[in-house]
């Protein structure tokens, strides 16, 4: 192989690991036409915001808006059925520097594991 080409090939490899790597962290940060996913378990709520501890440690508050949704399941429900403790993920556009959910989908409990005995 001549010279030329094999100091070419480390940087053509080097850019198309950086370009699927970006590839990658966008769409897992930008989802849905370009909404953030959160999820985590809700901290704390109130009329206007929810703060949820996400499954990375941080703790990010979102804004509800008047046309937020609300779902469990394939069921719409109310903002007042959301309570701490409550894991979700939550469909949010950035606004500014603040997180407006445009769908909050409640999970399942987290469950304390369990050890065999």
């Amino acid at each position: 192989m001549p010279t030329k080409y094999r100091t070419a090939l480390p940087t053509v490899m080097l850019a198309t690991v950086v370009a699927m790597t970006l590839s990658t962290l966008s769409t897992n940060a930008f989802a849905h036409g370009g909404e953030q996913h959160v999820m985590g378990t809700v901290t704390q709520l109130d009329a206007a915001s929810i703060t949820v501890k996400t499954t990375t440690g941080e703790v990010k508050t979102v804004m509800i808006l008047a046309d937020t949704k609300f779902a469990k399941g394939t069921s719409t429900i109310t903002p007042r059925e959301l309570k701490v403790g409550d894991r979700v993920v939550i469909h949010a556009k950035l606004a500014g520097t603040a997180l407006q959910a445009t769908e909050v989908r409640i999970g399942a409990v987290a469950r304390p594991a369990s050890h065999p005995q």
